[in-house]
């Protein structure tokens, strides 16, 4: 799941997403809005965490543009103001949901999911194929009803490969969609992270590779 972050406060901006990097997520971070509408035209987010009360660009601005410019990214707007007209003016200018500072992370974590669930085509909650299940939401991955340990990484491409239901995924979208914009285009990352997670699943092995087109399962 691929997030951008646009917070003004850079302490808070780094702190949630690091907590969304350890809930498996791939996540950005911008301190305008500018430079949001710039990303967000690069990079098919899922889910933008947009501060309301941003320097420059305003953030109902940036949510303006957003719909503006067919951005599929759905937005969880952030602001310090939490009054019923605060709510209904945001959702009425093209945001998704609305979550008022301060709040709790739990939630804030349980909210970009649940948009994150509605910018893709209806998956299921709980992934599963042949004798591996995967519950995105609680970050557990099973096969033959043992529990796999495995890393944020792995089970991110791990849920991007269940959710595809057979489709073929590329490396490049792998990459665009389980590593953030720091991730080096042209590593071999996601051929080791791959590499890995087949080890870590066992037999009979699950993910096949196509040639040239990417990975399966």
């Amino acid at each position: 799941m691929r997030v951008l972050i646009v917070e003004d406060h850079e302490e808070l901006a780094e702190t949630v997403a690091l907590g969304l990097r350890r809930e498996g997520m791939a996540v950005d971070t911008t301190l305008d809005g500018a430079t949001a509408l710039r990303k967000a035209m690069v990079v098919n987010y899922e889910v933008i965490v947009l501060d309301r009360d941003l320097p420059g660009v305003h953030g109902d601005e940036v949510c303006r543009a957003l719909i503006a410019r067919g951005s599929q990214a759905r937005v969880l707007m952030l602001t310090a103001a939490g009054t019923i007209g605060d709510r209904v003016h945001g959702l009425s200018i093209g945001a998704d949901d609305y979550l008022s500072k301060p709040f709790a992370f739990a939630e804030l974590v349980a909210r970009v999911r649940a948009l994150a669930r509605r910018a893709q085509p209806l998956v299921p909650p709980i992934l599963a194929k042949a004798d591996l299940t995967l519950d995105p939401a609680r970050r557990i991955a099973t096969r033959a009803s043992g529990r796999l340990d495995l890393s944020p990484k792995e089970l991110a491409v791990l849920e991007i490969l269940l959710a595809a239901d057979g489709a073929v995924v590329s490396p490049e979208e792998l990459l665009a969609r389980a590593w953030d914009e720091v991730a080096d285009p042209f590593s071999n990352v996601v051929k080791v992270t791959i590499s890995r997670l087949r080890r870590k699943l066992g037999d009979p092995p699950l993910i096949e590779t196509i040639q040239i087109a990417g990975y399966r399962i």
